[in-house]
């Protein structure tokens, strides 16, 4: 089939890579020159397993292209998926402006039947006004259905949660686009969910807020467990192996971050707010991420007692491990207090400190954990690459001034890292001291 990603971005350019994947013929386009002129020489922005191999087959084979002409790629596809971002305006709500701007050229341009396809995050009623937004300016009179069919990607594993989906989620009234749709999608033989398009808009914000949900719990829950002296790490595996439950999303830590789960939450909150809702519950998650890594500072300090001039290891800069995205990361947060009581920072991240040079100043980019180590007051993990979970303990006490490791991760046990002589604070758990 051929399609048009509107788009290319984190979403746009894992779907356009993924479609090509399943043998449709794709053009990815974006305004930003730049980013396309990089893609049409293998070089990919984003740091996504499997994603730069797929990117460079499917060009290969001709099956995916990176253009700047919209217009081109509306007239030679069947299939629209508009992926561009939604960013969050200072209140709270979704900013609409691309999403409108390409569906009124795609109406401009149209003269043969199109499905306009909402991949971006959008809150409810969104299908509605692009529809109307294509009418308005639909200059050929052409035919049209407007299907929301939301992303459920995950940072770190987009590719295969792509190619290996739980499910699909298809809202749409016409059962033309719903048979275009199904065909779109049949290689995949995933369980397809069919909604009416507000069902599915919903869908995306609901299954999101609830995730954060999850997090926020067992972030609270830890905090009772440092107060009581129990172990978040068991009560989460004792309420995680209730099949209502799950164990998913239930490592404590220092909250939440990345593009999607902030964003997605004050979403939802200012869309159950205009349809005469009060979201309290949400509103209490993101209050509670945000305490989690203003007590995760309050921890570090403790345990430094000064932190002015002291040196601190930062292991982890990325707001989750397989990724490079620096986007509302707790590092951020954590790292700028830090440095505004005087700590000195050395960091390391396999894959997200050339972001997050753009954004941070002031502090020293190491070329691997033990550099960051390296005549440190304190080690600081922040995100729980799997390397962090492997490094040689014994070398890192030695090169550090005092053998301190403070896990916003929890990824060691304390007992055996008691033994390998370091004072340990964690999430959750007795400290180790």
């Amino acid at each position: 089939m051929k399609i048009a990603v509107v788009g290319s971005g984190y979403v746009g350019l894992v779907t356009g890579a993924c479609f090509a994947e399943l043998g449709n013929d794709v053009i990815c386009v974006d305004i930003d020159e730049d980013k396309i002129s990089k893609l049409n020489n293998n070089t990919i922005p984003i740091y996504e397993p499997g994603l730069e191999e797929s990117v460079v087959r499917n060009k290969e084979k001709g099956r995916l292209k990176f253009t700047t002409e919209l217009k081109k790629a509306i007239k030679e596809s069947e299939i629209i998926f508009i992926c561009v971002g939604t960013p969050p305006k200072p209140n709270g709500e979704a900013d609409l402006s691309y999403v409108e701007n390409v569906a009124r050229t795609i109406a401009e341009v149209m003269d043969s039947y199109k499905v306009i396809v909402e991949k971006s995050t959008v809150p409810v009623e969104t299908g509605e006004k692009v529809a109307k937004s294509i009418r308005a300016y639909n200059i050929h009179k052409a035919d049209f259905d407007v299907v929301s069919n939301p992303e459920f990607l995950r940072e770190g594993s987009a590719v295969s949660d792509f190619m290996n989906p739980d499910r699909i989620v298809i809202g749409t009234e016409s059962e033309k686009a719903r048979q275009i749709m199904e065909k779109l999608y049949k290689p995949l033989k995933a369980p397809i969910i069919f909604t009416d398009i507000k069902s599915a808009e919903i869908i995306k914000h609901a299954s999101n807020s609830f995730l954060a949900t999850k997090i926020s719990f067992i972030n609270a829950t830890a905090n009772i467990c440092e107060s009581a002296g129990a172990d978040v790490e068991k009560v989460a595996d004792g309420i995680g192996m209730d099949k209502r439950i799950g164990r998913a999303f239930l490592n404590a830590g220092i909250g939440y971050g990345g593009s999607c789960f902030p964003k997605d939450v004050d979403a939802f909150v200012k869309i159950a707010e205009k349809l005469g809702y009060d979201f309290k519950l949400l509103k209490s998650v993101k209050e509670i991420n945000d305490e989690q890594r203003k007590n995760f500072v309050k921890k570090i300090e403790k345990s430094l007692w000064i932190v002015k001039n002291k040196t601190i290891g930062v292991l982890g800069l990325a707001f989750k491990p397989n990724t490079d995205d620096m986007r509302l990361a707790p590092s951020t947060y954590i790292i700028a207090e830090l440095q505004k009581e005087g700590a000195k920072i050395k960091a390391y991240d396999p894959k997200a400190m050339d972001k997050a040079k753009e954004i941070m100043e002031d502090v020293t980019y190491c070329s691997n954990p033990y550099e960051a180590a390296k005549d440190a007051d304190a080690l600081v993990i922040v995100t729980e690459w799997e390397e962090f979970k492997e490094l040689d303990l014994k070398r890192i006490k030695s090169l550090m001034k005092h053998p301190l490791i403070i896990d916003g991760r929890n990824i060691y046990n304390p007992e055996g890292i008691k033994k390998e002589g370091f004072a340990y604070i964690s999430i959750g758990r007795k400290d180790v001291m």
